[in-house]
């Protein structure tokens, strides 16, 4: 399969010590310093598109915007819109329209599937319906993302999202903060879900950098694509 190359997608995650992005009852990942939501916020920043699933959505209601005036600037410098858009990916379109996600001053889209046609979505500015009911078909939205004019998304979770876009290789480059605590258990969240790969296949990763601020490990790897 061909890879979509027009766009650059970065997965940008923090997680505790020992691999968790949330505690067994997926409760908001709060664990994160000022220092990562800076770090965050600058990911944002660059980026044209946001994606997120629904249960990330649900956990926090709410959405991370640009802010800091050196970042709404340099966006400005970069003909970017103040904020990227916020693409919600969710099969089934449940969503609560009471969440503060929806009242915030931000581009708001639907990645779906048919299953969702039904569903009302007066607070979207653009719904996207792609795939079959069982599941959304991920080469086929980037595409579309592409050809509407995406240039470089941040992922930003859960652990679904980032396991099927790793089976289709459409990752570019990976951001872990570490933070100092273990949430241990064997049903919470880690950063790529799915089935697992097998040890001979399974994604290689470059390291970039590696720095270290006050307890937090900020890491940034370059994925390595398979060949086509």
């Amino acid at each position: 399969m061909q890879r979509v190359f027009s766009i650059y997608t970065v997965v940008v995650l923090a997680m505790s010590a020992d691999g968790k992005i949330a505690d067994a009852n997926r409760s908001p990942a709060r664990f994160g310093s000022v220092t990562d939501k800076a770090h965050l916020e600058a990911q944002v920043a660059q980026a044209d598109a946001v994606l997120f699933g629904a249960e990330t959505l649900r956990a926090y209601e709410t959405t991370l915007r640009v802010t800091h005036p050196d970042l709404l600037k340099l966006r400005q410098q970069n003909h970017q819109p103040p904020q990227p858009i916020q693409i919600v990916a969710s099969r089934s379109a449940k969503l609560n329209s009471d969440w503060r996600f929806f009242s915030q001053p931000v581009p708001r889209w639907l990645l779906t599937t048919p299953a969702a046609q039904a569903w009302d979505a007066p607070h979207f500015d653009r719904v996207l319906t792609i795939g079959t009911p069982s599941g959304i078909d991920w080469r086929a939205a980037w595409k579309e993302f592409a050809h509407s004019g995406i240039r470089r998304i941040a992922v930003l979770g859960g652990g679904s999202i980032v396991w099927n876009l790793l089976e289709l290789d459409l990752i570019d480059e990976l951001r872990l903060t570490i933070c100092p605590l273990l949430l241990g258990g064997t049903i919470a969240p880690t950063p790529a879900a799915g089935i697992g790969f097998p040890e001979a296949i399974a994604p290689r990763l470059q390291l970039l950098s590696a720095e270290a601020i006050d307890h937090e490990v900020f890491l940034h790897y370059r994925l390595q694509h398979r060949e086509v």
